[in-house]
């Protein structure tokens, strides 16, 4: 269940019996031809498509990370790592007032890391308590998938280009992306990292075929909602 189509009083009495909910968390930065939402989107999706059976709360996506590595690429957007702490943070400590006790962070991008550290440093001195960091797409079984598909593929490429993240009009190249140096990315400015990135895609094709992304898909909402049903 999505929270945007609850009331406090469901919420309630969803307390009443169960103690577990889930907060999507993304980002919003360049991914090449893709729309700049692709992280948030597709971490707010996979949720919401595991939850729906279970009828787990899914709070909205939280839209903003790290990213201070694009913001030569506009509508590229970064938090602090000490903002976004702060903010996860506060969410947890609102969720622990209400009685959630058992919360799955589904986390759409790599940059957010830190937060997968921060939560455990939260919940150490709160019994009862169990918050779960979750990379749904480099989970086990979802990474095995990506790369049976094609072991090619990173930030910006075919493994994030799904119908939901596309945009209408916008072609995608042909052929493949030569992978990029990423140990000549590491402490750049963000000018000199678009220098390098040019389009923003990291490596591989572009594109897939939409039946090999959705047998992936699957494979991650699957995945996922296997850690919401027993992964505590």
């Amino acid at each position: 269940m999505r929270i945007a189509g609850m009331n406090w009083m469901q919420v309630e009495a969803w307390l009443a019996a169960d103690d577990r909910c889930i907060l999507p968390i993304g980002s919003t930065e360049q991914h090449a031809f893709l729309s700049l939402a692709v992280d948030a989107t597709l971490a707010e999706r996979v949720a919401v498509e595991a939850a729906e059976p279970l009828g787990v709360p899914v709070f909205p996506v939280m839209p903003y990370g790290l990213a201070p590595y694009f913001l030569a690429y506009p509508g590229s957007v970064s938090l602090k790592v000490s903002t976004l702490l702060a903010v996860v943070g506060d969410i947890l400590d609102s969720l622990a007032g209400h009685g959630f006790r058992r919360v799955l962070i589904v986390n759409g991008h790599g940059g957010n890391n830190p937060v997968d550290a921060f939560v455990r440093e939260w919940v150490a001195g709160r019994a009862g308590h169990r918050v779960r960091f979750h990379n749904w797409w480099n989970a086990p079984r979802t990474w095995a998938a990506v790369q049976a598909a094609d072991p090619v593929g990173s930030h910006g490429s075919w493994m994030e280009n799904f119908p939901w993240t596309r945009l209408a009009g916008i072609a995608m190249p042909d052929g493949a992306k030569p992978p990029i140096d990423t140990a000549a990315i590491a402490g750049r400015p963000a000018a000199g990292i678009r220098a390098l990135l040019g389009d923003g895609n990291f490596a591989g094709r572009y594109q897939r075929p939409d039946d090999e992304m959705e047998a992936i898909w699957r494979v991650a909402v699957e995945e996922t909602r296997a850690l919401i049903e027993s992964g505590w």
